[in-house]
């Protein structure tokens, strides 16, 4: 066997790891700019320490691969149908999070004077109104236009869909990290805000894992694609903070849009494509089951992590 090859007679992800070390090497170095400044309150706020914490909370989504690494199987057969259900559970507890955070902008002012829920509800139809027009535009390219070797045509368009809705709802959450940054506690409600995010980022990064791992990607790219997904973040957040008063009354519709795009797909890609591999009883008991745990568990670590703090909910 050649050197260069694993033990299993497969090349290396030589592209994931260059990818990987890029990511890295980012991510070190913007620290040494913030490090400094970051929880000093007398120090003003820029866009470049907004855009670092926006990059850390993309980063956090890589993390959901982690589990990944102490198990070299990929789930087949009926196992794919119990990441899809897993997948689904956590998109729909993430997805009815956007909608609460959403309805809880009163003090943020909108269009035309609405509230908050004749901002959000428009905002989640045309979310489920975009996943249907890009799945008609996807079906379109079933023969050969959507090859990758190894994966069926039906596998491309879904890992395109979840890549997509993922990368879409992350939109809004980093106009919310360059809003919380511009508020009236500055940096103490933007970490606050993209440290929550950061923890909320880590259970989606594994419902995108799930379902990408399951087809077959590697755990390098896998990382690397979770982290695409929320890209937006640290892209959003910037001009978000720049131009707040532009950026606020968009808010709650992209919140409802992000939240429609996500829940179309959860229930009616990814559940319905589990209940044909393990069957709607077992379906629904491992989605209950992951929409739960994510919900509880985002709850406990937000609780220990900013137990004690003090922040001004009128700023949200």
């Amino acid at each position: 066997m050649m050197w260069y090859l694993r033990s299993d007679g497969t090349y290396p992800d030589y592209i994931g790891w260059v990818m990987l070390a890029v990511v890295v090497i980012v991510t070190i170095a913007g620290y040494p700019i913030v490090a400094g400044t970051a929880s000093d309150a007398e120090v003003p706020v820029t866009a470049w320490h907004v855009w670092y914490f926006g990059w850390l909370t993309a980063v956090s989504t890589g993390l959901g691969v982690v589990p990944f690494f102490f198990s070299e199987k990929v789930p087949q057969d009926v196992y794919l149908g119990v990441s899809n259900a897993l997948a689904a559970g956590m998109m729909i507890s993430a997805s009815l999070g956007l909608l609460w955070e959403g309805m809880d902008t009163h003090d943020i002012p909108g269009f035309f004077g609405y509230k908050p829920f004749w901002r959000v509800m428009p905002g989640f139809v045309l979310g489920v109104l975009n996943i249907l027009l890009t799945k008609r535009v996807l079906a379109k390219y079933d023969h050969g236009a959507l090859a990758v070797p190894h994966m069926k045509a039906q596998d491309v368009r879904k890992v395109i869909l979840i890549v997509f809705v993922m990368t879409l709802h992350s939109v809004s959450e980093g106009i919310g990290i360059g809003v919380s940054f511009g508020g009236k506690s500055g940096t103490q409600l933007g970490q606050f805000i993209s440290l929550s995010l950061g923890i909320h980022n880590i259970p989606e990064g594994l419902a995108v894992a799930l379902v990408m791992r399951s087809r077959g990607f590697t755990k390098l790219r896998t990382i690397i694609w979770c982290i695409f997904t929320s890209l937006p973040q640290p892209i959003m957040a910037v001009p978000a903070f720049l131009f707040i008063e532009n950026f606020e009354p968009m808010l709650a519709a992209g919140l409802g849009f992000a939240a429609g795009a996500m829940i179309y797909v959860a229930i009616f890609e990814l559940m319905a494509e589990a209940v044909e591999q393990c069957g709607p009883v077992r379906t629904g008991v491992i989605a209950t089951a992951a929409f739960f745990l994510m919900t509880v568990s985002q709850e406990q670590m937000k609780g220990s992590i900013f137990d004690g703090e003090t922040i001004d909910s009128s700023e949200f």
